[in-house]
């Protein structure tokens, strides 16, 4: 654990500059808006260690699979977003020396993050001999203007002699992945432009051999300076640069803005629709001021933070935490693209290939459907529709019938490079399933699953009913070969969670079936004897358990392991994944996160609190924690069994995963899609939130730590505010008609 931040409510700020923690500094301090993101990295050039990193949705390249024994239906290529053209670079010197926070002197240093207007601040005094020269970097990237990204600079002499102050403003293609196989640069400049305060470049990624499309990136700078503009040569291809300068007076400042609109191919035809598109935009945005520019932008923010913010009184590295995590997971995605998703690193990292996991279907979801329009959450289901050619392709590929939906992806097509995730954990096929049933669930709109959503649940259960097989021992239908949710279990025998969900997809298929109209049900084409089946393995399903313990029991053979709880590791051993080998770990009955639990957490309702209260006092005390996705499952079951305690210190661990570097792993991105955990466990867990017969239930209780908390959640056209205190629970309607509730098990009307 390592808190490098202060704690405060709105902000994350730091007045310290420790070449250790940089990239845990990037990391915290990342901007995107959905369509583009970027890490905390300087705009001028850092000569220590740093990780710069800027991202655009939809982007990446196909790297190719290195495996030392090829097997077939092996991914030929492992997708990874790539590095985009360095946009923000901008460097200044001073009386000809460039200014460089890893070797010069420097005092003063801040560095804030403003989660409620989303902007970057940055500001430091450079100590040059004589001179002492003040620095104020402002950065944003535009909620209103997905291709906008703008940063205002100040600089402030504070000495008592004049200065001469050069600013270099550059688009540099130079770039590289770190996380790539062999440290390839990806862009091929197709044109640069230049004139003394503009610049522009359009590139093109690299030629690939899989038949992926090539994306062409068009890039403008305008700045916009006190100084005059120099005339300068633009020696290198790969790089486009403005120069200012000027003598600083003492006391005096200058400021310099940069404009730069980012455009793809992904949103127009041609290079020459691009190129014209990039620079009437360009010259939009520059007749704009940068202070309305931002303006606009924090208007945007403010919608937001009106509709999801969650207020925490007494506890104010909790209320930082939540806030943090809603920050990031809506600079991530707000659901304008239906063609974009919710990547584990967001725009923060490289790590996971900033691509799509499972997460999205089983976390983020239910979030989105709590505090935005449905149409956010609608959009992550097309996504997957829109996908199903890739799903086809990965069943084939496995010699299987139907769509399996792939671990990762970028396109639809399996793009994961260990066999033992991509192809052995298959319940996202039912996580995605589920997802659909918890749309409908929550906002009772049946147009999505009763057309599109029939025809993902149709196939993903073309995919279950072949690839269980029939016991003839035991009569009964299994799936052998998998990996649950607990990824330091492969190649297992029926994972319990598994096993559910492909039993309750096909159940909940054939509900379905029953109520699609007749054209969707003819276009949709399953025969009787399909149908027949399927139910035959809802009916005749196996799934583990153990009487004498009362639990799901997670595979066969789990039950015969060392059962020792987490608390017998040595505390110098943990977290298990950073010391021991993996065959240790195979062979430890230690869970990286929920797989049991998942099931319970995912189907609450359906499950006695003794079936609960032994599974989770079984399973718990052998969990290691090292996923992030693990402790909201885990607050919310606590909170359900009134295990209060341990509910709060589960939540504590989720909405400070990053903030305090839990893992040990935030240096190289956040984690986007465990963010939705402090929601969760919030909203499900200490809140009790549930939906079931069209109705919100609500069973909360305060933290003892806390004074108050409060939250709104939108349901079926309603916004509707809880709060909770010492008194107990208050809940209002803010808009939409009146609408009954439960709260504590009485029905109320509000």
């Amino acid at each position: 654990m390592k808190r490098t931040f202060e704690v405060t409510p709105w902000h994350v700020i730091t007045h310290e500059l420790k070449p250790e923690n940089k990239r845990l500094q990037e990391s915290m301090t990342s901007l995107g808006n959905g369509n583009m993101g970027m890490r905390g990295f300087f705009e001028e050039d850092y000569s220590g260690d740093t990780l710069q990193g800027i991202y655009l949705g939809g982007v990446w390249f196909p790297d190719k699979t290195r495996v030392g024994w090829w097997k077939n239906g092996y991914p030929k290529y492992f997708g990874k977003v790539i590095n985009a053209i360095n946009f923000i670079k901008l460097n200044v010197l001073i009386n000809g020396e460039p200014i460089d926070l890893a070797t010069d002197t420097f005092t003063d240093f801040e560095m804030d993050l403003d989660m409620k207007q989303s902007r970057l601040t940055r500001s430091f005094t450079v100590i040059k001999g004589a001179q002492k020269v003040g620095f104020k970097f402002e950065r944003f990237i535009s909620a209103a203007q997905k291709e906008l990204s703008a940063i205002r600079l100040t600089v402030t002499n504070q000495g008592d002699l004049s200065v001469h102050v050069t600013f270099k403003s550059a688009l540099d293609a130079d770039v590289q992945n770190e996380d790539a196989n062999y440290d390839e640069r990806f862009w091929d400049i197709l044109k640069t432009n230049a004139t003394a305060d503009t610049g522009s470049i359009v590139a093109i990624t690299k030629e690939n051999p899989f038949g992926t499309p090539r994306f062409t990136v068009g890039m403008k700078m305008t700045n916009v300076a006190d100084f005059p503009a120099d005339a300068v040569k633009n020696n290198s291809k790969e790089e486009v640069v403005n120069q200012f300068s000027g003598d600083l007076a003492p006391k005096a400042s200058t400021q310099l803005v940069k404009r730069v609109v980012v455009l793809t191919s992904r949103d127009y035809q041609t290079q020459a629709e691009l190129e014209s598109a990039m620079d009437k935009l360009s010259a939009h945005v520059t007749a704009i001021s940068y202070d309305d520019l931002f303006a606009k932008h924090a208007q945007i923010w403010a919608d937001r933070w009106e509709k999801s913010d969650v207020e925490i009184e007494g506890d104010t590295g909790a209320q930082q935490g939540i806030r943090f995590n809603l920050y990031q997971l809506f600079s991530t995605y707000y659901g304008e693209d239906s063609r974009l998703n919710i990547g584990p690193k967001g725009f923060t990292g490289e790590k996971y290939g900033g691509a799509t996991y499972w997460d999205t279907e089983a976390f983020a979801v239910p979030v989105y459907l709590g505090i935005t329009d449905p149409k956010v959450t609608r959009n992550l289901l097309m996504y997957r529709y829109q996908q199903l050619d890739g799903a086809y392709h990965n069943a084939r590929e496995q010699g299987l019938k139907g769509a399996l939906f792939p671990m990762v992806t970028f396109d639809g097509i399996e793009c994961h490079n260990e066999w033992e995730i991509t192809f052995e954990e298959i319940h996202r096929n039912g996580d995605i399933a589920f997802a659909i049933f918890n749309y409908t669930r929550y906002t009772g709109d049946k147009s999505y699953v009763l057309n599109e959503g029939s025809k993902v649940l149709t196939e993903i259960s073309r995919f279950w009913a072949d690839r269980v097989h029939f016991s003839e021992r035991n009569q009964k239908y299994m799936i052998h070969g998998v990996t649950g949710p607990d990824e330091y279990e492969n190649n297992v025998d029926n994972n319990w969670y598994t096993n559910y969900l492909a039993q309750w997809t096909l159940r909940y298929t054939l509900q379905i079936l029953g109520e699609v109209s007749d054209e969707v049900a003819q276009k949709l084409n399953v025969s009787d004897a399909e149908k027949k089946q399927w139910q035959d393995i809802v009916d005749r399903m196996y799934l583990p358990a153990d009487k004498k313990l009362g639990i799901f029991v997670q595979h066969d053979g789990f039950l015969d392991k060392d059962i020792k709880p987490v608390s017998s590791i040595p505390a110098d051993q943990l977290p298990i994944n950073q010391h021991w080998s993996w065959d240790h770990i195979l062979r430890s009955p230690y869970i990286k996160q929920g797989d049991v639990l998942q099931g319970i957490w995912d189907f609450i309702d359906d499950f006695t609190p003794a079936q609960k209260k032994a599974n989770f006092d079984f399973y718990e005390p052998l969990t290691v924690h090292e996923s992030s996705l693990s402790a909201a499952i885990h607050s919310i079951l606590a909170a359900d069994l009134h295990y209060e305690d341990k509910a709060v210190e589960m939540y504590e661990r989720t909405a400070r995963l990053d903030l305090d570097d839990y893992n040990n792993d935030t240096d190289d991105g956040l984690h986007i899609t465990s963010m939705t955990g402090s929601w969760l466990a919030i909203v499900q867990g200490f809140a009790g939130m549930r939906v079931h017969d069209d109705q919100l239930h609500f069973k909360p209780f305060l933290p003892k730590k806390w004074t108050s908390y409060q939250f709104r959640v939108l349901f079926r056209g309603r916004s509707i505010q809880v709060h909770v205190d010492g008194d107990g629970a208050k809940l209002t309607l803010l808009s939409g008609d009146p609408i009954e509730v439960e709260l504590n098990g009485e029905k109320k009307q509000l």
